[in-house]
């Protein structure tokens, strides 16, 4: 959509959409980060975590979240296609709103899980996914803390005052700080998720509910590998133990 609206710069319909994807797809991200340090937390504290008050809690962030974006995208668009002064502050009000909200949900899994890590343990810990704890939770932390540099850093120049046409545009609103901060860090996240497999380290077993349940799911699945696995290898044997006959 950038791309098309640079091509086509008198498009104006062509510019809107090309800015509301610009703030609107990292919030996937955002939405994904708030998942796994959920699980994260379920998984350290589970009779604390697996509570109703946070459940309802972190269905109320993902609703406000959406509310926001629709917010976000009717102003954008207004904005465009209005001239009374008092509209366009009331726009400019929601966008700071917007800008400020998204930045705080995109910081919000690293204080979460740092947290749950430093409270103490009554019970080990639940495991669930592939691979060391310890490492699912550098992985969300490292994603968290590049997509909350640019959410932070597109917050950040939004509160500064509008520069004038006349006067040179400082240097956060150059192409390479754009690139940077909106396209780049999130670029980082996808690669390292992808590379890191997160489909599989942040997996738990489905219909998981109440504490127990990722435990309980994930012994499941290791007894099915070993069920595979022996008859696996029974196969094998079975393989080796036979010997074709030979025709004279």
């Amino acid at each position: 959509m950038r791309i098309a609206s640079v091509c086509i710069p008198t498009n104006i319909r062509l510019a809107i959409a090309a800015q509301i994807f610009v703030a609107a797809g990292v919030l996937i991200v955002f939405i994904v980060n708030l998942l796994f340090a959920q699980r994260i937390c379920r998984s350290l504290h589970p009779s604390v975590f697996w509570h109703p008050v946070f459940s309802i809690a972190f269905k109320a962030l993902y609703a406000l979240i959406v509310l926001t974006l629709v917010m976000i995208i009717t102003v954008t668009v207004q904005s465009f296609y209005t001239l009374r002064p008092r509209t366009r502050t009331i726009d400019r009000d929601i966008q700071l709103y917007a800008g400020t909200f998204f930045a705080i949900i995109s910081f919000l899994p690293i204080p979460l899980v740092l947290i749950a890590l430093a409270v103490p343990r009554k019970q080990p810990i639940e495991k669930f996914g592939q691979g060391r704890h310890r490492v699912r939770v550098a992985i969300l932390l490292i994603g968290s803390t590049l997509v909350c540099l640019g959410a932070a850093f597109r917050s950040g120049i939004n509160w500064k005052h509008p520069v004038p046409r006349s006067h040179p545009m400082p240097s956060y609103y150059s192409k390479a700080c754009f690139y940077i901060f909106n396209f780049t860090l999130e670029i980082l996240v996808v690669y390292l998720y992808g590379i890191m497999r997160i489909d599989r380290r942040f997996h738990i077993p489905n219909g998981a509910h109440g504490p127990g349940s990722y435990a309980a799911g994930s012994s499941k699945q290791i007894g099915m590998e070993d069920v595979n696995g022996e008859a696996q290898d029974g196969d094998k044997k079975a393989a080796e133990a036979y010997t074709p006959a030979v025709e004279p």
